[in-house]
């Protein structure tokens, strides 16, 4: 006869809430890939530390390739801002209600050690919503900057060069290359916390942030209000 598994401890009076529906789960994860190739393929661009003209040409390949699938998972999430559930809405990223301010000053002094108590909430808290609004800004920019410098480096006729308008709205090449390169590191620096914050969560609330973002289940407190 099978044993029957032992229940977690630490859950017990958690239950399973449906948080991240698949469309979001797949554009974290797609977003995740497509920006470590990014990083390598245009840290390579901007100092070409090996190889020569046909080793530039491919990594500009995959570059581009991998930034179109970088612009479509980003205009799929907010897409599916509008289209999904409620923790996928931007109500649970920009803090325009009372309830998510609270929450933002919550998370705040939480994370900086200054409270003792977590926020209770099931989708995004509010300083990791609006966290997620500024860094899909810089998805933006990202995107901008990179098709005003691509366009540059196109064959004649390619669709690109209709977004050659984008040149003089950031100032020339040369500032669309330097907003590109802080813009990659903003984003590194960005998935850096991002982790660090989603592991100090698991450990402390127990309410499995990160295997939320495989499965789409999160562990809430039995018999409480959610918070959006």
């Amino acid at each position: 006869m099978n044993a029957v598994p032992e229940e977690d401890p630490l859950r017990v009076n958690l239950h399973r809430v449906y948080v991240w529906e698949l469309p979001v789960r797949l554009a974290h994860w797609l977003l995740f890939f497509s920006i470590v190739i990014l990083s390598a393929t245009g840290y390579y661009i901007g100092n070409p530390f090996f190889g020569g003209g046909l080793a530039m040409a491919r990594v500009r390949e995959v570059h581009l390739y991998t930034s179109i699938v970088f612009a479509l998972c980003v205009l799929a999430r907010v897409y599916w801002a509008f289209a999904g559930n409620r923790y996928a809405r931007w109500s649970d990223l920009i803090p325009a209600s009372r309830d998510r301010l609270r929450s933002l000053w919550a998370s705040l002094r939480f994370y900086a050690f200054l409270g003792r108590e977590p926020d209770e909430y099931v989708g995004h808290n509010g300083l990791a919503g609006l966290t997620y609004a500024v860094i899909f800004c810089v998805y933006f920019l990202m995107i901008a900057t990179g098709l005003a410098l691509y366009q540059v480096y196109a064959p004649v006729g390619s669709p690109l060069h209709a977004f050659a308008f984008l040149i003089p709205l950031v100032d020339g090449l040369q500032m669309a290359r330097l907003i590109h390169h802080i813009g990659m590191w903003a984003i590194l620096v960005f998935a850096v916390a991002h982790v660090y914050f989603a592991v100090l969560s698991s450990t402390v609330e127990h309410v499995g942030i990160i295997d939320s973002i495989l499965s789409g289940f999160k562990y809430m407190p039995r018999g409480r209000r959610r918070r959006i």
